[in-house]
């Protein structure tokens, strides 16, 4: 499957370009493939990451289930 690459320009320091340069060709690898997966994981980590719902009902649970236990262990 091929993806639709959309071409665009910027501009960067010149030591991280170096640096995204040297990663790539260490890899193996495409400058704009490197380069695509550190704009990838920049908006995962920018992303929502709330818990859901249901995790958050198994945790409330479990701390009622143990808390005796987790007093015990805090101590």
């Amino acid at each position: 499957m091929v993806t639709a690459k959309e071409h665009f320009s910027g501009q960067a320091a010149p030591e991280l370009l170096a640096a995204m340069r040297s990663i790539a060709q260490a890899e193996g690898r495409d400058f704009e493939a490197a380069l695509e997966d550190a704009m990838q994981e920049y908006i995962a980590s920018r992303q929502d990451t709330k818990v859901q719902p249901e995790a958050m009902a198994h945790f409330q649970a479990s701390l009622e289930r143990n808390r005796e236990l987790y007093e015990l262990l805090a101590q």
